[in-house]
């Protein structure tokens, strides 16, 4: 038979916010999230194309026409590092290199109609991966996620 009898919990102090956790800890987390997450997404990039490649691929489809220079500052990366990224890029068919009119040292690269579509097709790709994975998640979770990617499109911003 069952007893009615009711145990006392023995630690009766809510469970810590999230908040409350020391912020080394949620540093650690949120850049091991982050790091497999993107490791995810990588699996959807074409073959035949680096990481290096479609980020500054990406680049150049946004800004739609961008100076070597403006290139290698927005990648991060030193200007001969982005001049042979660049030349993979043109011999692959996706970017074109012009020699600016004004300035023979300045060189701008825009996307091809084809880097354009590789970029495109990747952005599908991943979006379908990450729709998928989030229609396990409760309408609440998503929401706090939809907030959370502000806060991590904050993160990426160089602090004032």
């Amino acid at each position: 038979m069952r007893s009615n009898v009711t145990i006392p919990d023995p630690d009766p102090s809510p469970p810590a916010e999230p908040s409350a956790a020391p912020l080394p800890e949620v540093a650690s987390r949120l850049r091991l999230a982050v790091m497999r997450l993107s490791r995810r997404l990588r699996q959807h990039a074409p073959v035949g194309v680096t990481q290096s490649q479609l980020s500054a691929l990406a680049t150049i489809v946004v800004q739609e026409r961008i100076t070597l220079s403006g290139l290698a500052d927005a990648e991060r990366v030193q200007p001969p590092s982005i001049t042979r990224l660049v030349d993979v890029l043109v011999a692959q068919g996706y970017a074109t290199r012009t020699q600016s009119a004004e300035d023979r040292r300045v060189a701008w690269v825009a996307p091809t109609p084809a880097g354009r579509a590789l970029i495109e097709a990747v952005r599908r790709q991943r979006d379908a991966y990450l729709a998928e994975r989030l229609r396990s998640f409760s309408p609440e979770d998503r929401a706090v996620l939809a907030r959370a990617a502000g806060l991590l499109e904050r993160l990426t911003e160089d602090p004032p």
